[in-house]
C-alpha cells in the first residue's frame, strides 16, 4: 500500500470526525466506532434511552457523507410495503400494466428510528436488504444503491412497547453502540448550543459516496499477520460455551458468535488501523472493536439475565484470558 493512500486516508477521516463533532457534543468513541463501521461498509446498531442524540448522530452523518437519506420511523403498525415499497397497477391505453413504486429503502443511508418498535414481520423485511443489498418483491430482485448503510436506533429492552430483534437481524449489524449520558461538561456544552440566541450550524459536506467506497477498498486491502488474525479467532471461539475453556462463557452464555462477527470485527480492525495511520492491525485494534462486533452476537442465558450478567461483561473476561 502506498503512504500517500494512507495520509490521505487518515487526512479525510479526521476532516469527517471533525465535522460531525461541531454539532455532535460528548460522543467521541461513539463517533469515531460509527464511522469505523460505515468505512467498513457495515450497519450499525445504537442502544440508548430517548433523548441522547441518536437520531441527531445520524441525520448530521448523512450531510457529512452527502449520501441520499431516508429516515423509517418503525412502529407497531409498520408493515413491510411502509419499508420496501408496492406494486401499483397502472392504467394505460392498451389496458392496465403494473410498475413497482419504490419505498424509503431504496436510499444510501437509512435511519431506521426505533426499529425495535415494529413487530418481528417487518423487521424481517430488513434481511435481505442488510445483508445483499437488494430488494425481492415478487418474482423481481432490485439493486440497493451503493453505498448502502442501515444505521438504526433503539430503546432498551425494558421500556414500553418493544419487541426484541431477531438473532438473524442483529448478526446483520457490523457494529453495536450503547450511549449513555455525557458528562458534566458536554450536557453544559450541549445547553448553550440548543437553548441559547445561536444560528444552525450549518453542515459541510467532506466526501461523497465514490469516495466512501475508495475508503473502504483501500482499507480491506490492509494485510493482518497471522498471529493477528489467530488471536482474532480464539476470541470468537472462547465465546462458545462447548468451545471455550472459560468458565463464565460456560455458566452464562446461550449461544456465541457466529463466523460473521469475526469478519466485522477484522474489518473494522483494519479501518481503525488506517485512521490512527498504520500500515498493520495490532492485537489492540482486535481487542477495541471485539465490544462493539461481538457484544450484539452473544446470547446470554436465563442465568446470567437473573446475575445481571452481560455480554460485554463476558466479552472483558475472554480478551483477560485468551492470550
Amino acid at each position: 500500500m502506498e503512504m500517500e493512500g494512507i495520509r490521505d486516508f487518515r487526512q479525510i477521516f479526521e476532516s469527517i470526525e471533525k465535522e460531525v463533532k461541531r454539532v455532535i457534543i460528548g460522543q467521541e468513541e461513539i463517533i469515531r466506532n460509527m464511522l469505523f463501521g460505515i468505512i467498513a461498509g457495515g450497519n450499525v446498531l445504537m442502544e440508548g434511552t430517548p433523548g441522547l442524540g441518536k437520531t441527531q448522530l445520524i441525520k448530521t452523518l448523512s450531510q457529512v457523507l452527502d449520501l441520499s437519506f431516508a429516515r423509517i420511523q418503525f412502529t407497531p403498525d409498520l408493515m413491510p410495503v411502509d419499508i420496501l415499497g408496492t406494486v401499483m397497477i397502472d392504467k394505460k391505453e392498451e389496458g392496465f400494466g403494473f410498475t413497482f413504486q419504490k419505498g424509503p429503502i431504496f436510499s444510501s443511508l437509512i435511519l431506521a428510528d426505533e426499529i425495535n418498535r415494529a413487530t418481528p414481520k417487518t423487521q424481517s423485511a430488513m434481511l435481505e436488504a442488510m445483508q445483499e443489498g437488494t430488494v425481492t418483491i415478487g418474482n423481481n430482485t432490485y439493486d440497493l444503491p451503493k453505498p448502502f448503510f442501515v444505521l438504526a436506533t433503539e430503546n432498551p429492552l425494558e421500556m414500553e412497547g418493544t419487541y426484541p430483534l431477531p438473532e438473524a437481524q442483529l448478526d446483520r449489524f457490523m457494529i453495536k453502540l450503547r450511549i449513555s449520558l455525557p458528562s458534566m461538561e458536554s450536557l453544559s456544552r450541549i445547553i448553550d448550543l440548543t437553548t441559547g440566541a445561536h444560528e444552525d450550524v450549518k453542515m459541510e459536506k467532506v466526501v461523497n459516496k465514490e469516495e466512501i467506497i475508495k475508503m473502504k477498498e483501500i482499507a480491506m486491502k490492509l494485510p493482518i499477520a497471522l498471529p493477528v488474525k489467530e488471536y482474532a479467532i480464539r476470541i470468537m471461539l472462547a465465546t462458545h460455551p462447548q468451545e471455550s475453556q472459560i468458565q463464565s462463557v460456560k455458566d452464562y452464555v446461550k449461544c456465541g458468535v457466529s463466523p460473521r462477527g469475526i469478519q466485522s470485527m477484522i474489518k473494522a480492525a483494519k479501518v481503525k488501523a488506517l485512521a490512527e495511520g498504520r500500515f498493520n492491525v495490532s492485537h489492540s485494534d482486535i481487542e477495541s472493536m471485539s465490544y462493539p462486533c461481538l457484544r450484539h452476537r452473544i446470547f446470554m442465558n436465563f442465568r446470567a439475565m437473573s446475575n445481571k450478567i452481560d455480554a460485554d461483561d463476558i466479552i472483558k473476561e475472554i480478551i483477560k484470558k485468551v492470550k
